[in-house]
């Protein structure tokens, strides 16, 4: 079984740029042996990038329509990328349990401010400096901090697959403060949290979609040696937007995976997830 999979990726039912089925035609074009969809689920606050609840049952159709269009020439999977935000909403809740999913995401995105407004940590940088600046009165560290919490909240419920794009605020909170990333502070938060990953056993997503632009995965490849050591799984995903980006950063990662020790990465294979060799 080859390395080609990836089961990130965002159509038109969300925040992605073409139609689910563009995005299947490229994956077999390229030669993919799997691929998944994973939208952005439902989300109860308002705004630009989750699908809307009632866009559901088309989703799940128009997958299904696809599958049997293409099904005898690649391996195709339907799941949901779903936020964390609080007890109440997260992917373990009975909603997102009772859906005929393949697999779920579990991905931190929002964060709850002191005073209670809920505020997405994944958008622009220029954005996310005037969240920080508004609700947190610059306090870019507590924003941090806050993110964390739901992080590891998120693993404690569980109801997820995999984790998506760890560390992705790093991202922003490193343009809002060069070097916050590389702070000890951070980084013994990160390692905290990767030692709690290990310790349930939970697969990791490496995320490449930043790559060509910024040069960095999620997490951050400082954490892949640590990640080794823990004998954390890895799942390698694009996290697409765009057809064209199924693949991007791919190659990249499984290489500095391999430099850090990895020799196996996870793919999902006849419906359950399977260890593999990294093959480059």
């Amino acid at each position: 079984m080859n390395q080609l999979t990836n089961y990130h990726s965002h159509s038109q039912f969300c925040d992605g740029h073409a139609p689910m089925e563009e995005f299947v035609k490229e994956a077999v074009a390229e030669g993919f042996v799997a691929y998944g969809i994973s939208s952005h689920a439902p989300f109860p606050v308002p705004n630009q990038c989750n699908m809307l609840r009632e866009r559901l049952p088309e989703y799940l159709a128009e997958f299904h329509r696809i599958k049997e269009l293409y099904g005898s020439a690649i391996e195709l999977y339907v799941g949901l990328e779903i936020d964390f935000l609080d007890d109440s909403f997260n992917p373990s809740i009975p909603y997102f349990k009772e859906l005929p999913l393949d697999y779920r995401i579990g991905s931190v995105h929002y964060i709850v401010t002191p005073d209670g407004t809920p505020i997405d940590t994944d958008g622009s940088p220029d954005r996310f400096r005037g969240y920080v600046d508004t609700y947190f009165g610059g306090d870019v560290d507590e924003a941090v901090r806050r993110f964390y919490r739901s992080s590891f909240r998120l693993i404690e419920l569980g109801g997820f697959d995999f984790l998506g794009h760890l560390d992705k605020i790093g991202l922003n909170a490193s343009l809002y403060r060069p070097g916050l990333d590389q702070e000890a502070w951070y980084r013994r938060l990160v390692a905290d949290y990767l030692e709690a990953i290990a310790s349930q056993h939970l697969l990791v997503e490496v995320n490449t979609k930043a790559f060509d632009a910024r040069g960095r995965f999620f997490p951050g490849e400082d954490y892949f040696e640590q990640m080794h050591r823990l004998g954390i799984g890895v799942v390698v995903n694009s996290d697409a937007h765009y057809p064209a980006k199924i693949n991007a950063g791919r190659p990249e990662a499984l290489k500095a995976l391999a430099r850090a020790g990895y020799t196996t990465v996870w793919q999902f294979h006849r419906n359950e997830w399977i260890e593999t060799p990294l093959e480059l």
